[in-house]
């Protein structure tokens, strides 16, 4: 036997007892429970929200299945040109050609996006009418389809509604999507289960993103072959990425520090700060970091340490989806949009990039060493990790311990010597500082602005030794 109630009777129960059956099963009655007060205007709850994910060698040659399953009738396939001619674009087309299904290539997206190569995606997307989309590639390909599909169901949006504030104007998004599936082909951005989309902003010289639960990926099919044809270079700096999704999430401020708390759950960030749940993913991911990165770039050939990079990127991006990063990311926009002349090793492109998991790690022995007075014992405990002996350690110590542990480990990876060796000098720090404040949708500190401060005029001369 059920009942349905309307707002104005639920409300007559407040004024009336009833005393037929005081037994602790039947004996309540309904009351308007007083809102919780959150202490300081902080946050009180966190919530997880990750796409689904399948794993296994081969796996590639199912996705023709899903989208049969999911009944797509017209799919988009987005890639970058230098990955159409590769087997990862090869092994999807061949399942999508097997099981039947009808698609477009768009290969026309740019490693690093910008707001232009966005918008042009976009367009595609828009005129395809497309009911499924497919994106094959790293972050840069797995982000643009992800805007692709967002504004292609909201088609009268301007391009700034969604992007994060202040820079846009952060539009909670309420149009249903269509249905994504992301095959990453690099063990980095984690892409296939956040919800995040970042592009340069050519107009600022800055990168900023779309943030947003809605625009995760249905599927992320994580498939090991994938990463087997990954250069060296390509494969230190998206494990760069892996390494600070995985520190940054863990010593991020905590969600019940963060503040405004939202009115309304939809308001709620994807970014929420540091949480049980994101701790879990971020250490385990730190730990295979740690065990297989330096392995998986020495030799193309061992597939056990590619093939636990590729989950641990997911791990990762599990943990930062939900928790969020801090100033090795905030600072790393302006690092990737102010680049001049700097071309990386690997890289087949035919402008100056500066590789987003290389502009990430490159500030991190500086970022920690100031971030530890927050959380000394987690920033030991992620030193220890990495291999650090702590047993003597003093708590005080632990981001100078950090700090040096991160050194050591990214010079025996042949890391770029800091920020003057890809092109920064001193006179570049209020540049680099003030591509950093807007960054307040990653950036989650108490006073952004001081931390950016700091830490800009920190690390631009980042030697060892």
């Amino acid at each position: 036997m059920s009942f349905t109630y309307s707002a104005r009777e639920m409300g007559s129960f407040t004024t009336h007892t009833h005393t037929s059956c005081r037994c602790p099963s039947h004996g309540h009655t309904y009351s308007q429970v007083p809102e919780r007060p959150t202490l300081g205007n902080t946050d009180y709850a966190f919530e997880m929200a990750i796409s689904n994910i399948r794993y296994g060698e081969g796996v590639t040659k199912e996705i023709g299945m899903d989208l049969q399953n999911l009944g797509a009738r017209r799919v988009c396939v987005m890639t970058d040109k230098n990955l159409s001619k590769l087997p990862p674009v090869n092994a999807v087309l061949n399942s999508l050609a097997k099981y039947g299904i009808n698609f477009q290539i768009y290969d026309n997206v740019r490693v690093e996006p910008t707001d232009q190569s966005f918008l042009d995606a976009i367009r595609f997307a828009k005129k395809g009418e497309f009911d499924a989309y497919v994106a094959v590639g790293g972050g840069s390909v797995i982000d643009t389809c992800k805007a692709a599909n967002l504004y292609a169901a909201s088609p009268t949006s301007e391009f700034l509604d969604y992007v994060n504030a202040p820079i846009g104007k952060g539009k909670p998004v309420t149009v249903p999507l269509k249905p994504l599936i992301a095959v990453p082909t690099t063990s980095g951005t984690g892409s296939e289960t956040t919800g995040v989309a970042i592009f340069d902003f050519k107009e600022l010289k800055v990168k900023t993103g779309i943030a947003s639960r809605a625009i995760k990926p249905t599927l992320g099919i994580i498939d090991p072959l994938h990463t087997l044809s990954m250069p060296e270079r390509i494969v230190a700096n998206s494990g760069f990425d892996v390494l600070c999704h995985a520190l940054e999430s863990y010593t991020a401020l905590p969600y019940n520090m963060r503040s405004p708390c939202p009115s309304n759950p939809i308001n709620r960030p994807a970014y929420q700060g540091s949480n049980p749940v994101s701790d879990v993913w971020a250490l385990h991911a730190l730990r295979i970091v740690a065990k297989y990165l330096k392995r998986a770039i020495r030799n193309p050939e061992d597939r056990e340490a590619r093939a636990n990079m590729h989950l641990a990127s997911a791990f990762a991006g599990i943990g930062f989806g939900n928790a969020g990063v801090h100033l090795c990311h905030g600072m790393s926009y302006p690092i990737s949009g102010l680049v001049k002349t700097y071309k990386p090793k690997d890289y087949n492109v035919d402008h100056s990039l500066v590789p987003h998991g290389l502009s990430v790690v490159l500030t991190s022995p500086a970022v920690f060493a100031f971030t530890a007075q927050i959380h000394p014992e987690r920033h030991l405990e992620a030193a220890e990790i990495l291999g650090a002996d702590i047993r003597t350690a003093r708590i005080k110590d632990a981001g100078f311990i950090l700090a040096d542990t991160l050194r050591k480990f990214l010079f025996d990876l042949n890391v770029d010597d800091g920020l003057a060796a890809i092109g920064y000098s001193k006179a570049d720090i209020p540049a680099l500082v003030k591509g950093t404040l807007p960054q307040r949708a990653v950036i989650l500190a108490e006073d952004a602005f001081l931390m950016s401060k700091v830490a800009g005029l920190v690390v631009v001369f980042q030697r060892r030794g």
